[in-house]
């Protein structure tokens, strides 16, 4: 679904992105770990089209996301992880505007929301202004409008951030559940968010990408069977070298 070719990205002197080749496939929930500083945003601005690379590509289901910019976006929903949102809109009149966006007619609209708002529990909330939300009710409305074009490719940056126990357990069940048929990206520093969604690993540390992995495989590089442990390990001596 993803194909990505020696991609290159710098900024003055800084070499965010270093030579990364990856292909990604429908059915993988794919979690992205590295420290602060690693090169994660970056690379998730990149496969959104918010940037640009210096040189290298990323084809999106075959699709070249810098010469056929709108058709390859059109398959993915991202949620950054602070998003955007109208705070003097409803949740109804927001979900409303993005479904416009995309070009959904009204009755279409109706069947995903309804399917969203009982999927996110936003029935309290639907006609309350955005602004008045709490954080994790503001995070679900993002969510739920990267959903109404049912992406094929969903990226999420730190998904559960400001939800409590239920809502994360709920929303990783939702992720587990939609990466079956589809491509799922989650960038996240929580390592049983890992160990929950995961199908394959990828570590980046510096610009690169220093593992490719699963989380039992990661998890058999710390003594402890941790992939807390492991990811320490491996990042901190890679910044050593």
């Amino acid at each position: 679904m993803i194909e990505i070719k020696n991609l290159h990205k710098n900024f003055g002197r800084i070499k965010a992105i270093k030579n990364i080749n990856l292909s990604l496939k429908q059915g993988e929930i794919i979690t992205l770990l590295g420290p602060n500083g690693a090169g994660k945003t970056t690379f998730m601005r990149l496969l959104t089209g918010f940037i640009f690379p210096d040189s290298g590509e990323i084809k999106i289901l075959n699709q070249n996301i810098e010469h056929n910019r709108i058709e390859a976006l059109s398959h993915i929903g991202y949620v950054p992880e602070n998003s955007p949102l109208y705070g003097d809109m409803t949740v109804f009149e927001y979900l409303k505007f993005i479904a416009k966006l995309h070009h959904l007619n009204d009755s279409v609209f109706i069947e995903r929301c309804q399917n969203i708002i009982k999927t996110f529990s936003l029935s309290e909330v639907i006609n309350q202004k955005i602004e008045t939300l709490s954080k994790g009710f503001r995070h679900r409305v993002a969510i739920s409008a990267a959903l109404l074009s049912k992406p094929k490719i969903l990226i999420l940056d730190e998904p559960t951030e400001g939800l409590d126990p239920n809502q994360k357990h709920e929303l990783r069940e939702f992720i587990k559940t939609y990466g079956k048929n589809n491509l799922v990206i989650v960038s996240t520093h929580i390592m049983e968010e890992v160990e929950a969604l995961s199908t394959r690993v990828i570590l980046i540390n510096k610009g690169k990408i220093i593992k490719d992995t699963t989380t039992d495989e990661l998890k058999a590089l710390s003594p402890s069977g941790s992939i807390d442990e492991a990811f320490r390990n491996i990042t901190s001596n890679r910044s050593h070298q």
